[in-house]
């Protein structure tokens, strides 16, 4: 009996055979790429493509003829037309301006926003339905709502300025009231996508640090400013990219409302591509304005992860 359980004994304490390797690791990813393949061909297709062309053009002579066009040779002159063409330094300047102001807005009442519904015990799901309305709502339509509201004769906006005595102005009809109407507009759709993307990182943010910094009298402020918007960093610089993208893509919203004017107080880059391309067929001209704005989106989002400095185990550093 003795023989018999100390070799029982071993037998349990014998360490554990180590497993051979996943002989079908390698099938398996050959597996995950064919799967793959028929969307990353589509991608390519429909992204990847007219990106790498887009750049084709813009160094080269576009000549359009009645077949088509053509691609006429290497050249740089039509970056050369865009910095010397007053047109392309005002439109990057208001879709520049147009982009600061509405972001740090957005951002800044987001962040509110998602504060408040954060320290809600009931109600959120019926406040973040709420907010999520203006939101979801196509940005065409939210454009033709805001341009009933500025209207001159039957405009809510208006009513309101006439009914505090500052007159009938016509909001869309000159350039500041235009930019800041346009503004107001982005700000009332886009200030809810923040404040969910906040609120997703706020719920996530560990409970322990709070009560420690309760626990040594912090207040409601200084837990803010020391605590809570530094492990939000990460969030917060993930929204800005993600609006930087759209506002810097600014089309439909001046598209519909002013038709990018008055004037040219509110052509955003997009537009003045869309009208070098589509209306007047300039195709480098215009493929060179897309490329380049697309150059100043990538150097814009990788300076908002420079700032906040996004990196995995240091969000509260």
């Amino acid at each position: 009996m003795t023989a018999i359980s100390s070799t029982a004994d071993q037998d349990l304490v014998s360490p554990p055979l180590v497993g051979r390797p996943d002989v079908n690791k390698k099938r398996l990813a050959r597996l995950g790429w064919a799967f793959s393949a028929p969307a990353l061909i589509v991608i390519a297709g429909v992204t990847i493509f007219p990106i790498v062309y887009s750049v084709i053009m813009s160094l080269n002579n576009v000549t359009v003829t009645g077949s088509g066009f053509s691609l006429d040779g290497f050249t740089f002159s039509n970056y050369n037309l865009l910095i010397h063409s007053s047109l392309w330094r005002d439109a990057l300047f208001f879709t520049l301006y147009y982009t600061l102001v509405t972001v740090v807005v957005e951002l800044i009442l987001g962040t509110a926003i998602a504060l408040v519904l954060e320290r809600l015990a009931a109600g959120r799901g019926w406040m973040m339905a709420l907010l999520l309305i203006p939101w979801s709502m196509i940005t065409v339509i939210n454009a033709e709502l805001w341009a009933y509201i500025y209207n001159g004769t039957y405009g809510v906006a208006d009513y309101i300025l006439g009914a505090l005595g500052m007159g009938h102005p016509v909001i869309l009809g000159t350039p500041t009231s235009a930019i800041i109407g346009l503004m107001i507009a982005d700000i009332w759709k886009t200030t809810p996508f923040v404040a969910i993307i906040v609120l997703a990182g706020l719920v996530m943010l560990p409970g322990d640090v709070f009560e420690a910094a309760e626990v040594d009298g912090s207040s409601s402020w200084q837990t803010f400013w020391r605590i809570t918007l530094p492990l939000l960093r990460p969030t917060i610089a993930l929204a800005i990219i993600f609006r930087v993208l759209q506002a810097f893509g600014l089309f439909d919203l001046p598209y519909v409302m002013t038709g990018g004017g008055p004037g040219t107080a509110t052509q955003s880059l997009a537009i003045l591509a869309y009208n070098a391309l589509f209306k007047n067929l300039a195709f480098g001209p215009g493929a060179a304005v897309a490329t380049s704005t697309a150059l100043l989106v990538l150097l814009a989002c990788l300076a908002s992860l420079r700032v906040f400095r996004v990196q995995v185990g240091q969000e509260g550093n």
